[in-house]
């Protein structure tokens, strides 16, 4: 398969996994005394584990797992106005599957579909489009979810139903974006990081111009990969060698999908239809200045908070995570899942305690299925 097993050649990856291997030696870094390695994308982090790269690189690499899923980083509040909006008898809802079991206050989308609202699991933006075109007596509403990556075809669906003058359709926006997280986690004093393996997909969207203040205000290496395993290894074999030779850049391992500059359409459409917002909260960071995105008042009549009257214009209020859940601790790279004392125990995928291992792509989930299930004892 062209452009796959070339990026799985087991050759190829030993051979790197040797360069790494002598560049960790030239580090000095050592079990003791490891190199911290931000990975950010929930992809990555799977990845890793799925082709056990963490056991593969030597000891004095230690991957620190990003909050770069952006379902496990939406607060519980945004989580129980879904359901909200899903109870509403006139409200089609409509989601990505992966959002259907991440747990609010009351209840999660799944269960308010099985207690009888009209919750559909969409591909695309587009299908709620076409949900509403075949149901002008409903308001259907579209769970507008993730980074970068998603932002612009929720964009394009918005200016779709602008030119169709569709009244019914409307979206609850949660896009948020990449850097000013990063930048959160680095002003942080209790983060001990490197160097970053940045996130591929969100990358293709906005180029890789967005994380150079990582390198010039802070003197840290990023390294944008791909989701192979020869990716991710190459990608950590260029944050060591930065490291290494003293350097601190903003390097593209993904150049075969990601331009520098980005894509135009996209970008273009998410200036258009969004608009920051001044804040967002985000489970385990808190509020971020400037990290999400708002619908502007051009498109007023496709959002669905100025339309029913919810989020943080109608004085949406924090929710504090259920008791003995370490999302928040876990996304910031405090503690690894297993050191959660709730892990593979009152928190597992048939029953999440948070959003960590509900998601496909939450570290939690990640060590579940590929890590196994044995909870640790908190670190000191």
């Amino acid at each position: 398969m062209k452009y796959a097993d070339e990026f799985r050649d087991p050759i190829a990856a030993r051979a790197v996994l040797d360069e790494i291997a002598k560049v960790v030696d030239q580090i000095g870094a050592t079990a003791e005394k490891p190199v911290h390695i931000m990975e950010i994308c929930g992809g990555h982090t799977h990845a890793i584990f799925r082709y056990g790269l963490d056991k593969l690189t030597p000891e004095g690499i230690e991957f620190i797992h990003g909050p770069g899923c952006p379902v496990c980083v939406l607060p519980m509040s945004r989580v129980d106005e879904c359901v909200e909006l899903a109870e509403r008898p006139e409200v089609i809802f409509t989601t990505f599957g992966d959002a259907m079991r991440v747990p609010g206050t009351r209840k999660s989308l799944m269960q308010a579909k099985a207690d009888g609202a009209d919750i559909r699991m969409v591909y695309s933006p587009l299908d709620a489009l076409e949900i509403a075109r075949r149901n002008p007596d409903r308001e259907v509403v579209f769970f507008g979810l993730g980074f970068e990556t998603t932002t612009p075809s929720t964009a394009l669906s918005i200016q779709q139903a602008a030119r169709e003058g569709l009244e019914n359709f409307t979206v609850f926006c949660n896009h948020i974006t990449v850097p000013p997280p990063i930048k959160a986690l680095l002003d942080d004093p209790h983060m001990v990081l490197d160097g970053f393996v940045g996130p591929g997909h969100v990358s293709m969207v906005i180029g890789v111009h967005p994380y150079d203040f990582i390198a010039e205000d802070y003197g840290k290496p990023l390294v944008v990969a791909g989701f192979e395993p020869l990716d991710l290894l190459q990608s950590v074999l260029m944050v060591l060698e930065q490291i290494r030779d003293g350097r601190a850049e903003i390097e593209n391992q993904y150049a075969r999908v990601v331009p520098e500059n980005g894509n135009p359409v996209s970008i273009a459409a998410i200036k258009d239809v969004y608009e920051e917002r001044p804040s967002f909260e985000w489970r385990g960071l808190g509020e971020i200045d400037a990290s999400g995105l708002r619908i502007r008042p051009a498109y007023a009549a496709f959002d669905a908070e100025a339309k029913f009257g919810i989020g943080y214009g109608a004085g949406a209020r924090s929710v504090q995570e259920p008791e003995g859940c370490a999302c928040g601790a876990v996304m910031t790279g405090r503690i690894k899942p297993v050191q959660c004392e709730q892990f593979g125990k009152g928190c597992t995928p048939e029953m999440p305690l948070g959003a960590l291992m509900v998601s496909s792509e939450g570290a939690c989930a990640a060590y579940y299925q590929y890590g196994g299930a044995r909870a640790v004892e908190p670190a000191e």
